[in-house]
């Protein structure tokens, strides 16, 4: 118990006592993207929560972590995917089959639902051998796990993502890899990080790049370039100013991005059939972004969730 407890007091400032409003930010929200012509559509993105991000053109579609469940915080002893409300969350957000599932690293807010998403919807489980354990444990094909290497790319119809090896926000919680499957229901702490990415995806000559935690490996992004970054902020508040600036630097510098979109913000315990509620120290990250951006000229935006979003809009090539 007492362990349980000091797990649940290690990840508060990451979640279960979320306090700000997205009131202050409506000029930052980005325009929903209307469907055009005979149903198909140009690149969207659709938020949902943590670093769950779906990219569709229309043709190819895949996702980033999937993240469902959103367990409570007082339950993390014992853990285990949702498979009910993941097969609904997919239903709201329209999708049917995806090519890929990608977790950006595996703890349980990113990784805890991966394969189940994947085989609902079709997808190969595509990350770390880490990644690969978590599928493997739920039984999921081993023909349909992929595990990638530093630089390595994959290519999703007109989807190109690169797999960059990064680090994550220090923390002292679930660190290491999962070396061997690992069956559910399991505990939030046997979701140890395993590698952590930065995705670059390119697609019709265009770039993003995302970074599902606040982490990062100096010098890694050297070289690369993407027009927007979705830049997980969950625990920047709490970073001092070295950190926030060596952040910046070594993720929106270092790619020449000209529009940030925060992820990684929300209160991950809170259930997706409410708005999202932003964790604590919003603010100060937001206000620390919105300083950087307009110094450097970099547009800062937010994206409600469900909502499907050109992430270019307004972006002249």
């Amino acid at each position: 118990m007492k362990r349980i407890v000091s797990l649940m007091l290690g990840l508060v400032f990451l979640g279960g006592c979320a306090v700000a409003s997205l009131d202050d930010y409506k000029e930052l929200i980005l325009p929903a993207s209307p469907v055009t012509g005979a149903g198909k559509k140009n690149l969207t993105v659709i938020f949902i929560g943590v670093s769950t991000l779906l990219f569709d053109d229309g043709e190819t579609a895949f996702m980033t972590d999937g993240y469902f469940s959103r367990v409570a915080y007082n339950s993390l002893a014992r853990i285990e995917p949702d498979r009910d409300r993941i097969a609904r969350s997919l239903q709201r957000a329209s999708v049917k089959s995806l090519a890929a599932v990608i977790p950006t690293h595996t703890h349980f807010d990113h990784a805890l639902d991966s394969p189940i998403v994947a085989q609902q919807t079709g997808a190969l489980l595509v990350g770390s051998n880490s990644t690969a354990n978590i599928g493997r444990g739920y039984g999921f094909p081993e023909p349909r796990i992929r595990t990638v290497k530093n630089g390595e790319s994959l290519s999703f119809g007109r989807f190109k993502v690169t797999f960059v090896t990064s680090r994550h926000l220090p923390i002292d919680f679930a660190l290491g890899e999962i070396t061997s499957p690992l069956s559910v229901p399991a505990r939030a702490s046997d979701f140890k990080m395993g590698d952590v990415y930065s995705l670059l995806v390119e697609h019709d000559g265009r770039t993003l790049l995302i970074q599902g935690g606040a982490g990062f490996t100096p010098g890694a992004l050297k070289g690369r370039k993407a027009d927007v970054v979705y830049l997980g902020i969950g625990g920047l508040a709490e970073r001092d100013d070295s950190y926030r600036d060596a952040y910046w630097r070594e993720i929106v510098q270092a790619v020449g991005a000209r529009r940030v979109v925060p992820i990684h913000w929300d209160d991950f315990y809170g259930s997706l059939d409410r708005p999202l509620v932003p964790l604590p120290g919003f603010d100060r990250s937001m206000g620390f972004l919105q300083a950087r951006g307009k110094k450097d000229g970099v547009d800062i935006r937010l994206q409600l969730e469900w909502t499907p979003v050109d992430p270019f809009s307004g972006l002249q090539r």
